[in-house]
């Protein structure tokens, strides 16, 4: 079915319809490292090779190769059955911050995902977290003629702007990971998409999704301004207002003062990075504005998480 959203640029879909998720803990033969398997029906297809060790079963053995070369090897299989994809926005109040916002640049890639998922086939569930209504989700979406539940459930976030009104409530990733693991149990792909601009550790709220059920995976998505704010209008003599909690700040931006903010931006991220390889989450940055399938489609072909 065709169509016509904000969220998917027909240049985009374009793209996205030569694309199939795939995960990395699903091969059999003993490969648990690589991202090739795809899962689909109850077939399985091979894959590759890999040399033969001590304990690996000897029903994989390839005796012809063994014949050529003299040297044990096995084959390695994609299991192919049906494949869930868990797809989690960060709703908080600092999202909707940005031109174009952090939340709108989210919703688009969670609608990107999502198109690829139901359009071959895989079980889509789309979550959102950290906003006023807390985990709110449209579980088991399947095929393309649930694209428009899909569009209708993400297209809102399109809209949302920040709210100087709206009581300020710090975000709490990690209470927000832990209730997503506790009530969300479907094994599969899970993406988390979010600025993770918070207080506490990164780190320790990522725990909540480092789990044998998932293959996980973060996107970082920050806007602009924070990226550079000079260029996007951020001078002089401010008050900044602290969307999460409230808080507000006088500062004067001058030429030190942004140096100093480069290097604990540049700082931020490779904590965000490292407390994501750590976890066995794989990770991939985006500012706002920059084009989804160069900054985040590709990124993911590369590691094998799409093909």
């Amino acid at each position: 079915m065709a169509v016509k959203s904000e969220l998917l640029p027909s240049a985009l879909l374009a793209r996205l319809e030569r694309l199939d998720v795939m995960s990395r803990k699903i091969l059999r033969g003993g490969m648990p490292g690589e991202r090739r398997s795809k899962r689909r029906g109850q077939s399985v297809e091979f894959a590759d090779y890999r040399p033969y060790v001590v304990g690996d079963d000897l029903r994989f053995i390839d005796w012809n190769l063994y014949a050529r070369l003299d040297r044990l090897f096995l084959r390695v299989f994609m299991e192919e059955e049906d494949l869930a994809v868990t797809v989690a926005l960060d709703c908080s109040a600092s999202m909707a911050f940005g031109d174009p916002s952090k939340l709108g640049y989210g919703a688009r890639v969670a609608a990107a995902l999502g198109y690829i998922s139901l359009a071959h086939q895989n079980r889509l569930s789309l979550l959102t977290f950290g906003g006023p209504g807390g985990i709110e989700r449209l579980p088991s979406l399947r095929g393309r003629r649930q694209l428009t539940r899909m569009v209708d459930f993400l297209e809102p976030l399109l809209a949302v702007v920040p709210d100087p009104n709206r009581d300020p409530v710090a975000g709490d990733l990690g209470e927000s990971l832990r209730l997503l693991a506790s009530t969300h149990a479907t094994p599969g792909i899970l993406v988390v998409i979010s600025d993770f601009l918070q207080k506490d550790d990164v780190g320790a709220a990522l725990r909540y999704v480092n789990h044998p059920r998932w293959d996980a995976l973060a996107v970082h998505v920050l806007s602009p301004e924070e990226l550079d704010p000079s260029a996007n209008g951020i001078t002089g003599d401010l008050r900044l207002r602290d969307a999460e909690d409230g808080s507000t700040a006088e500062v004067s931006v001058t030429p030190g003062l942004l140096r100093r903010y480069r290097d604990r931006l540049e700082a931020f991220r490779a904590s965000v990075r490292s407390a994501c390889h750590a976890r066995d989450l794989a990770y991939v940055f985006a500012g706002s504005g920059d084009p989804i399938d160069r900054t985040i489609l590709e990124p993911l072909r590369r590691r094998r998480m799409l093909g």
